[in-house]
């Protein structure tokens, strides 16, 4: 853990290796098939509900028959091929390829890209670095964005990644030839550039900005979360926080931050939100739930819970409120919120 409680930037560091083997292990304990190295494909469709999906991987084309489906894709394919109505805004928050670098430079940094970024085609930009636990001189580095692409369009996240790992192999280069880092190393970049929006889904709630903010409580919530409204500009790198207590910092292009207020200075503020359970389920389609960033939200709501410490208790909800629609023929809206939250509070979740 990084920062200390209470803090707004306070996190957990996972080790990604590890988690990898603990969360096979998770699932075979619990009798699930995997499907690595499967693609979703398509859907078929009976009054509204699906019926099967239908998957494609070395064996072939094949189709998998449920009485309930969870759509975790992230982008919510599943989703808008049933049917679910859907809004792609405008101005996309853009993603960014992160990376494990060696000796990445401390201090300085900044100055030092806003100096020569453009001798090696990089935007105006700003980011962040933290250090990797245990391992000394690793650093995580989320430094740049790919701007203006929409990774729902297949060629459109081709080209991202491309452009995200140029944009890393860049930076290095950058640091090597005016940087003070005379053993730095690239080390890993990942497998997937990280996304941070796409579709939207019109749910049977769509959570609201104000909502997040002041901490509007819900009789069916299934999450709750601190984590800030953070919305990154759509070109210059820039970002928005929004925190419960009523202060904002904007980040602005080239790394300036303007501390300021959202809302005049109270006595009490709200310490969390909720996310209501009905955020992951629609009229359009009665045996689908869905869980990840494409859950109902506006754009505000979206910054806030589109983040993992949110979105791992939506999907554990999820798994939940499939297993109780079960016994309400797969009918997702049957579900009672209240034994919803029971059986979530019994598994642990922090459930008020």
């Amino acid at each position: 853990m990084f920062e200390r409680p209470n803090n707004p930037s306070a996190g957990h560091v996972l080790n990604t290796a590890e988690l990898k083997t603990e969360l096979d292990e998770l699932v075979l304990e619990h009798g699930i098939r995997h499907f690595f190295h499967t693609s979703y494909c398509a859907s078929q469709l009976a009054d509204g509900a699906i019926q099967a999906v239908f998957v494609e991987n070395k064996d072939g084309r094949g189709a998998i028959r449920a009485r309930v489906f969870i759509d975790a894709t992230g982008d919510g394919d599943v989703a808008a091929h049933a049917g679910v109505p859907f809004a792609v805004a405008d101005h996309l928050q853009p993603p960014t390829t992160c990376a494990k670098v060696q000796n990445f430079p401390g201090g300085g940094f900044r100055e030092l890209y806003a100096a020569h970024r453009e001798e090696f085609g990089l935007a105006e930009d700003s980011g962040w670095q933290g250090t990797v636990p245990g391992v000394p001189g690793l650093v995580m580095v989320a430094q740049t964005h790919v701007f203006g692409v929409d990774c729902s369009d297949a060629t459109q996240l081709t080209a991202a990644e491309i452009e995200g790992r140029r944009q890393m192999r860049a930076m290095m280069d950058l640091i090597r030839k005016y940087g003070d880092a005379p053993d730095l190393a690239l080390v890993e970049l990942p497998s997937y550039i990280g996304i941070r929006e796409t579709r939207r889904f019109h749910t049977d709630h769509i959570l609201t900005e104000e909502e997040v903010l002041w901490g509007k409580r819900f009789p069916d919530a299934i999450a709750n979360g601190s984590y800030r409204v953070d919305v990154h500009h759509p070109s210059g790198g820039g970002f928005l926080f929004k925190y419960l207590d009523g202060t904002q910092l904007d980040y602005c292009d080239g790394g300036q931050r303007i501390p300021g207020r959202w809302r005049p200075e109270t006595a009490e503020n709200p310490t969390f939100y909720q996310i209501p359970y009905r955020t992951m389920t629609s009229a359009a389609c009665s045996n689908l739930l869905l869980a990840g960033r494409m859950i109902g939200t506006d754009r505000g709501a979206f910054g806030a819970v589109r983040v993992m410490v949110n979105l791992n208790q939506v999907g554990e909800a999820a798994g939940v409120a499939a297993q109780l629609a079960l016994a309400k023929n797969g009918q997702v809206q049957e579900v009672c919120p209240d034994q919803l939250r029971r059986t979530l509070a019994d598994g642990g979740s922090v459930i008020f």
